[in-house]
C-alpha cells in the first residue's frame, strides 16, 4: 500500500475568493487587460453561468482564457503575483482549510492543491500554504516569453483526474486510501477518484450528489490572515465546520474600474 494524499480544489474550497478574480485588479492596473476585455469577460461569464458546466461549456471557457492571456509576458505576470499575494490572497485562506491542511500534514499526508487557475498563480499560494504540490493549468510559452494562446494543460473536470494520477504514480500515492475536498461539481471527477471525497461549501449540484453518496460536507466561513491563524491556531475547529481562468477576473475588474470612478469624482 502507498502513501495517502489529500487534494484540494483551490477557488471557494481553500480560498474565500476566485483566485484569478483576486489579480484582476492587478493586471487590469498594469495594463494586460482592457477596457474591451472587461466586456468580454462579462459576455463569457454570462455564458459560463447559463451553460452549466458541461464539457462543451468548459471547452468554450478553455479557449476564451487561452485568447485572452495571448501575448502576455510570463515574467510580469509572476511579477503581479509576488507583489500582491500576501494583499490579496493571503487575508481570504479559510482558518477551517488551514487547519484541516496541517492535520492532514500532522498525519504524515502529502497535500495538493488542484485548480484550473494558470500555475504561475497557484504555484506562489501553494507555497504560501507550504504543500507538498500543485496541479494547474499550463499555458504554451512562446520564444519571446510570452503566453502563446496555446493551454498545454487544462486542470478542470477530467482532467484533474488525469494530473493526480499522474502525481500519484509518480510519488506513489494510494488514491483508495487519499482525501480530495472541493465546492463545485465540475470537481466529481476528482472526488470519485479517491476513497475519501468531501464537499466544502458546495454548490446545489454537489450538494445534491454528496447527499446521494453519504459524502461528507464542510461548510467553511472563516477567512483569516496568515498572522492571526499563527497565533491562534487553529483559529476554528474543523469540527465546528462539519455540518454535513480566469473568467471570473471580470467582476474584480468592474469593482476596480468603479472605484477609480469614485475616487475621480471625488477629487473633481
Amino acid at each position: 500500500m502507498g502513501r495517502s494524499a489529500a487534494f484540494f480544489d483551490l477557488d471557494k474550497t481553500v480560498i474565500a475568493k476566485s483566485s484569478a478574480l483576486a489579480f484582476g485588479r492587478p493586471f487590469y492596473r498594469d495594463g494586460l487587460i482592457t477596457r474591451r476585455d472587461v466586456v468580454k469577460s462579462a459576455y463569457a461569464q454570462l455564458m459560463f453561468r447559463l451553460g452549466g458546466t458541461d464539457e462543451q461549456t468548459m471547452t468554450r471557457t478553455r479557449d476564451y482564457l487561452a485568447a485572452l492571456c495571448k501575448g502576455w509576458p510570463v515574467e510580469q505576470v509572476r511579477q503581479i503575483v509576488a507583489e500582491t499575494l500576501h494583499e490579496l490572497i493571503n487575508p481570504y485562506v479559510y482558518a477551517e482549510a488551514a487547519a484541516l491542511i496541517e492535520e492532514h500534514r500532522a498525519a504524515g499526508r502529502d497535500v495538493v492543491l488542484v485548480s484550473a487557475s494558470g500555475e504561475e498563480m497557484v504555484r506562489p499560494i501553494g507555497e504560501l500554504l507550504g504543500v507538498s504540490g500543485v496541479i494547474a493549468t499550463r499555458m504554451a510559452v512562446d520564444d519571446q516569453g510570452r503566453y502563446s494562446g496555446e493551454i498545454e494543460f487544462y486542470a478542470a473536470g477530467a482532467a484533474k483526474v488525469e494530473g493526480v494520477a499522474e502525481l500519484a504514480a509518480a510519488r506513489g500515492y494510494d488514491l483508495a486510501d487519499s482525501y480530495a475536498y472541493s465546492d463545485s461539481i465540475t470537481d466529481r471527477p476528482l472526488l470519485e477518484c479517491v476513497g475519501h471525497p468531501t464537499a466544502v461549501n458546495p454548490d446545489r449540484g454537489l450538494r445534491k450528489l454528496a447527499t446521494e453518496n453519504g459524502w461528507p460536507v464542510l461548510e467553511f466561513r472563516h477567512p483569516i490572515p496568515l498572522g492571526r491563524r499563527l497565533r491562534d491556531r487553529p483559529a476554528v475547529p474543523v469540527a465546528a465546520a462539519a455540518l454535513g481562468v480566469g473568467v471570473g477576473v471580470v467582476v474584480g475588474i468592474a469593482w476596480y474600474g468603479r472605484r477609480q470612478r469614485a475616487r475621480a469624482a471625488a477629487t473633481a
